[in-house]
């Protein structure tokens, strides 16, 4: 198996975990914005001790970020943040598992928004596999109760996230390309550190500002929020590895397992149920996944 298609289901297997947590938090009374905060405040010391270590264990230097970096770094920060909080408050709205699959909408736009900042793009093929997963992801969008009735309150939180984590996504292949190292892991670790040091800031100053008892809430609990915190790095250590090594809308096409892995969470851990439509949508969204796999090995 592919380093990059590893990293992407680990990833995603530990960013199910992770959104399971967050609704938990949400649904807890912490904000969408708070519960967000959570998943970023713990990572960037974290790192920086990983970092530090690494350095002493190699007794060589952190390696250099090129001028271009931070445009895409800070780009796709306020993205992910912006991306997370509509997820979260997706939560509030539909079950679990079909929170997550407004937010996998990203995969073609990924697909466009790589074709038009950095010039890459994917076979027919590809796009064609790709396609199928969103079939199946617009099949599980549909209300249970609505109908064929897609666009909703819903449905334009869910389309917002996934246009905010393909910008993301791109922003942090964009900037893991421009850190001077030839180890995928270590581009990924430096850029996760500094992505989510720029996070920390911009948001603990908007909670600040406009929600001091969310931001208090975070550390009161910290029982639950660092356990965020640690699933939220480990995942994002994953997709940034993966970012590094592949074009973001392979990584974010194979990444829609994580739809599968959700269904079950939402179906063994919260005690949700699923229609026919449902699973035929985990048909289609798994035949994608598998045929990126084998188109991509």
């Amino acid at each position: 198996m592919s380093l990059w298609v590893a990293a992407t289901l680990l990833a995603a297997s530990v960013q199910a975990l992770r959104f399971l947590l967050q609704k938990r938090l949400s649904v807890g009374g912490l904000s969408p914005a708070a519960a967000t905060f959570a998943r970023f405040v713990y990572a960037p010391g974290a790192i920086a001790l990983g970092l530090l270590v690494w350095v002493v264990a190699r007794g060589g230097a952190l390696p250099g970020i090129a001028p271009g970096f931070w445009p895409y770094a800070v780009t796709g920060g306020i993205a992910q943040i912006l991306a997370t909080i509509c997820v979260v408050a997706l939560f509030a709205r539909r079950n679990f598992a079909v929170g997550i699959a407004f937010s996998k909408v990203t995969v073609l736009m990924t697909a466009a928004t790589g074709f038009l900042v950095l010039g890459e793009t994917v076979t027919l093929a590809d796009l064609a596999a790709m396609s199928v997963g969103l079939v199946g992801v617009l099949v599980l969008s549909v209300p249970a109760d609505g109908g064929w009735q897609v666009f909703n309150r819903a449905s334009a939180l869910g389309l917002a996230s996934g246009a905010f984590f393909s910008v993301s996504a791109v922003g942090y292949r964009g900037a893991s390309l421009l850190v001077d190292a030839e180890a995928a892991i270590l581009r990924a670790a430096v850029t996760l550190c500094l992505v989510t040091l720029v996070q920390t800031i911009l948001l603990g100053l908007w909670l600040l500002w406009r929600d001091r008892g969310g931001l208090v809430a975070v550390f009161r609990r910290w029982r639950a929020t660092a356990l965020v915190g640690a699933t939220s790095m480990l995942g994002s250590l994953g997709w940034f590895t993966a970012y590094t090594l592949q074009n973001a809308a392979y990584v974010n096409a194979v990444g829609q397992v994580e739809l599968i892995l959700s269904l079950a969470i939402s179906w063994l851990v919260l005690g949700e149920r699923f229609s026919r439509r449902e699973l035929l949508a985990i048909v289609l969204v798994s035949l994608s996944v598998v045929a990126l796999v084998l188109l991509r090995a």
